[in-house]
């Protein structure tokens, strides 16, 4: 029995819950449905789709699904059909208690568009429980005077079922002093009366002992039985009587335990035993038992429990008061439940869309219900959100409400939103909920990467190895995922006759560039391509950056002697007239170096001579001059090496050898060699004569090439500075050639060559390059 009762309350809670929901009201109505306690999972209720004419597929494509509060699931919709089917077996009983008719309110939700639909379900009663006695045994002391057509209450039956399946008749089992009679409260509860119909004589029968069967109207009827013992006592001719027939009491929900409710009070006008009153609960329910409780000696009532108005609102009770000779009276008592702002509001998220899209306009990012089981401003909610967010609160049908995006959202700004959703009631003191939700932003491929710079300087030395890292471009992309993975290419370059692909490479996950071949300074001082960084979204987005890789010079050329020419013919010899003075300009080493800056800085050193201190050479220019006044006593042949060496690291440096012949003067014929001249003197007389015309040839050419110096010189004293030559203007030709394979010096140089006059002597100048050496840029 107390199972029972203790269902009873949870089915009054349900039905106070929906019942609330049901006056808020939510949206268009639909139903109402109906099916039978006790129908098996997955029996069919309904078709929604047809109820809302919609096709079969709207519904799957519209999200539609049933939402019940306290996320209870008794419905199953299948969105493919639009069928409403039982998802669990139903009890009437444990929904609903004694409510009749037992309404199960849920709403349909659809997503797209929104939508919400308020329906209702109607429980539908089975005869599938039978009456029982809360009193097994009840014992009545009645006296034997007491006058006929005298009722006395008796305990009644209860019923879970609600309706006709409910107690109906009372029986008493066959007897000739009393008869029973069926009885209804103001609540619908019915009670049996015992009527006495003939008089009790103690001294004959001191005891009755009667059957009561309660019967329910189902089909085929369901009984309970109890049994009444009846004591027949002495003549007590006054029952008790309350001062009030019904005591109304209101009483805060927040009361504690052992809160005096009511005082009741009644009198017996007998004296002694049958004047003395015991106050009890009649026939209290199973709830009321355990709420309240009545002192038999004084009449105070209290509270065995706090009440809660959200669960139970008011409560009737019938109070007997019973004398020593077992006469007794009743009164009622309505206690009224004052509800205090005792409950918090409730949200109940219903939709969260999470993850969204960034850079899309207004979404629906939530929808959710607010409740309080609260009654009047103790009931009422406000519900807000952060106001730094990007997010806006809408009201959508009565108790719903919307969060949609104020704007379209930016990842890159801000990746995920924790949003607190608060709801104040408006009860004294206000109660506040607050519902977390976070909401992540997913990227979108709207931001292309970027390079750390718009232009790179990579510096690398000559004569590298092949696929050496010469540096790195680094570009970064704000989006994430595969929008934020950045590979990498080259650009073609701007010039066709680069060849790029066999310069250099790059990495497409890291930009790695590598150098693919050694490279050579003297042939590629500078080059310069374009880089392209591009994401790997949909579609993909890119930028570009440009590059430019200098060459820096090695010193891997040694100097090139271009004057003496080096070329494996017969030795150059230069005439000294032996009057010259000191500082007379012998000749001039000229000479060059592939290489550039300070690797191609000359220095010129004597390196060895036939007369130690005759013959000096200027360390910057190279001109070999005398260092004395000539003598008769100096030999008349001198072997001078000249080292010219550059000013790299290591030095690289190159040696040449001058023959240097004394001569009285220009006019003093050729003077050979004493090794030629002891050759001349065992050769035939024909090769005597070659030396001499060859001498001679030897003679006018030199001769015509300074002459025609000299003409070409005059012709630009115009432009010339304080120093300006006259004599003769020459080219030097040469194209040298790579023979080592890393290239040194492969274009083509023209110097400028002229003689200075000036106090008997004559010295040759050694001019910038023509030609310019090219360079890419």
């Amino acid at each position: 029995m107390e199972i029972g009762w203790m269902c009873y309350l949870r089915q009054r809670q349900v039905l106070v819950f929906f019942v609330l929901l049901s006056m808020f009201g939510v949206g268009a109505e639909l139903g109402p449905y109906s099916v039978v306690e006790e129908m098996e999972k997955g029996s069919f209720v309904a078709n929604l789709g047809k109820d809302l004419g919609l096709g079969l597929t709207e519904m799957y494509n519209r999200r539609a699904r049933i939402i019940f509060q306290g996320n209870k699931e008794h419905l199953q919709l299948k969105v493919q059909t639009g069928d409403l089917l039982i998802n669990e077996k139903l009890d009437r009983e444990e929904l609903c208690g004694p409510a009749d008719p037992c309404l199960l309110y849920f709403q349909l939700l659809m997503e797209k568009p929104l939508e919400i639909f308020q329906a209702e379900l109607r429980v539908k009663d089975i005869n599938d429980n039978s009456p029982v006695f809360t009193e097994r045994e009840m014992i009545l002391r009645i006296p034997e005077n007491s006058p006929l057509g005298i009722a006395f209450p008796l305990s009644n039956a209860l019923d879970l079922d609600v309706g006709s399946n409910n107690v109906q008749n009372y029986k008493i089992s066959p007897n000739s002093h009393f008869r029973v009679l069926t009885r209804k409260l103001s609540d619908g509860r019915i009670y049996p009366e015992l009527v006495l119909e003939e008089e009790l004589d103690r001294e004959e029968e001191p005891e009755i002992v009667l059957t009561l069967t309660a019967l329910d109207g189902g089909s085929p009827p369901r009984y309970g039985t109890a049994q009444v013992r009846i004591e027949v006592v002495d003549s007590n001719d006054n029952a008790p009587q309350f001062e009030q027939p019904i005591y109304k009491v209101q009483i805060p929900e927040n009361s504690h335990v052992g809160s005096l409710v009511v005082i009741v009070s009644a009198r017996d006008l007998d004296s002694g035993v049958y004047g003395k009153i015991a106050y009890t609960l009649f026939q209290p329910s199973e709830d009321i038992s355990k709420t309240l409780e009545v002192n038999p000696v004084t009449g105070e009532i209290q509270l065995r429990k706090q009440v809660d108005f959200e669960t139970v609102q008011s409560y009737e009770v019938d109070i007997k008061a019973t004398d020593g000779g077992g006469l007794s009276g009743k009164c009622t008592l309505l206690l009224q439940v004052v509800d205090v702002n005792d409950n918090p509001p409730e949200v109940t998220m219903s939709a969260l869309t999470s993850p969204i899209l960034e850079n899309s306009p207004e979404i629906v990012v939530a929808v959710f219900s607010v409740s309080d089981p609260d009654s009047g401003d103790n009931g009422k909610t406000v519900s807000s959100i952060q106001d730094d967010l990007p997010f806006l609160l809408k009201p959508s049908v009565k108790n719903f409400y919307t969060l949609v995006t104020k704007r379209a959202l930016d990842r890159e700004e801000r990746a995920q939103y924790n949003i607190t959703i608060t709801v104040t009631d408006l009860g004294t003191p206000r109660l506040k909920t607050q519902h977390n939700i976070t909401v992540t932003v997913s990227d979108v491929n709207d931001n292309a990467p970027a390079f750390s710079q718009t232009t790179y300087t990579l510096r690398v030395r000559e004569n590298n190895s092949p696929a050496l890292h010469i540096g790195s471009v680094s570009a970064t992309d704000r989006d994430s995922g595969a929008n934020a993975q950045v590979t990498y290419s080259l650009l073609p370059p701007a010039d066709p006759q680069l060849p790029l692909a066999s310069l250099v490479s790059i990495n497409a996950d890291n930009g790695q560039l590598f150098a693919l071949r050694s490279l050579d300074y003297e042939a590629l001082q500078a080059f310069e391509f374009g880089v392209r960084a591009a994401d790997r979204g949909s579609p993909a987005l890119s930028s570009q950056a440009r590059v430019r890789v200098l060459v820096l010079d090695d010193n891997d050329n040694a100097p090139f002697v271009l004057y003496p020419p080096q070329n494996g013919s017969a030795p150059c010899t230069e005439l000294v007239p032996r009057a010259a003075e000191a500082g007379y300009l012998v000749t001039k080493v000229v000479a060059v170096d592939g290489d550039s800056g300070q690797n191609a800085w000359l220095s010129y050193q004597l390196l060895k001579a036939t007369e130690p201190g005759l013959f000096g050479v200027w360390a910057h220019n190279g001109e070999v001059r005398t260092a004395r006044l000539l003598s008769e006593r100096d030999a008349v042949k001198h072997r001078l090496v000249v080292l010219v060496r550059d000013n790299g690291e290591p030095p690289r440096s190159a040696s040449v050898t001058l023959h240097v012949l004394l001569v009285d003067g220009f006019s003093q014929p050729y003077l050979p060699l004493p090794e030629v001249a002891a050759a001349e003197a065992r050769a035939d007389p024909l090769t005597v004569y070659l030396v001499v015309a060859l001498a001679s040839v030897s003679s006018l050419f030199l001769f015509s090439v300074l002459v025609f110096v000299a003409v070409r010189l005059c012709r630009r004293s115009r432009a010339a500075s304080a120093g300006r030559c006259s004599g003769p203007e020459g080219r030097f030709p040469g194209h040298l050639v790579d023979v080592s394979g890393a290239g040194t010096l492969s274009q083509s140089y023209q110097y400028e060559v002229c003689l200075r006059g000036g106090s008997g002597t004559n010295e040759f100048k050694f001019l910038k390059p023509i030609i310019p050496n090219l360079q890419f840029q």
